[in-house]
């Protein structure tokens, strides 16, 4: 048994001894600084299936192994990275990288991180509730897509949705086609009409209708979406990428 192999299976019994002594998956998840649904799917596996976890987990690894370095090092510039976010890196940083599944590339992080000693750093925010804005203070923007039906067939609809946050008025546009820079401008003018107004500040998730880049929080609208904000008396925020809770209400 190779030096890998045995330190997983060290990680198992602990966990399973620990679970022995009365501690709670959480506790245990404390204590070996590890996540606590791992913690709980290792307590809920036997040793033949966590013997053939450890067979699978080792044929995903191989297929990436040519791109340890490169995690090892992201990951040691950033330790709190999901896998999610370097499944991103990987894509964007590699343009011929391999189709592959964000269970593998999970599997592959953990690997990593297993075997530097990289442990995730995990971080928990202070969170109080929002006062709420004037009236006519701001509104949220969403793009979306919607499946609607008649009796000849289904057709998918392209919507987009301002909402006012305070009195959480919604205005819905649909269209037969994918938004352009152009036609979400439309649709924009369309909106501000039916409210009757323009408010101070518009919300946005990150849509590459309107964004052109982002690099670390700074935003670089499309052309045509910039000259449209620069016209008009409105403000605009676009949200944080993979960061829910920065959001509008």
């Amino acid at each position: 048994m190779n030096k890998k192999i045995e330190h997983r299976w060290i990680m198992y019994y602990e966990i399973q001894n620990q679970q022995w002594n009365g501690k709670s998956p959480s506790q245990i998840a404390e204590y070996l600084v590890m996540d606590t649904r791992t913690v709980k799917k290792y307590l809920a596996m036997s040793e033949k299936e966590y013997e053939a976890s450890l067979e699978s987990q080792s044929r995903r690894t191989k297929k990436l192994a040519s791109y340890e370095d490169f995690v090892k090092g992201r990951l040691e510039l950033c330790p709190e990275a999901s896998s999610a976010q370097v499944h991103d890196w990987l894509k964007e940083h590699y343009p011929l990288f391999p189709k592959t599944s964000i269970r593998t590339v999970y599997d592959f992080v953990l690997f990593v991180r297993q075997k530097h000693n990289l442990v995730k750093v995990f971080t928990s925010r202070q969170y109080q509730q929002v006062e709420e804005l004037p009236y006519g203070d701001q509104a949220q923007v969403d793009f979306g897509e919607y499946n609607m039906s008649d009796v000849e067939a289904t057709e998918r609809r392209y919507t987009s949705c301002p909402g006012l946050i305070r009195s959480r008025f919604k205005m819905i546009f649909f269209s037969d086609h994918p938004f352009t820079a152009q036609s979400a401008i439309e649709a924009h003018e369309v909106a501000f009409n039916f409210i009757g107004g323009y408010p101070r500040e518009l919300v946005y998730d990150q849509d590459k209708v309107l964004l052109a880049n982002e690099n670390k929080g700074d935003v670089v609208l499309t052309e045509a979406f910039r000259a449209y904000c620069q016209s008009r008396p409105f403000k605009v925020r676009f949200c944080r990428k993979s960061d829910p809770q920065s959001k509008g209400k």
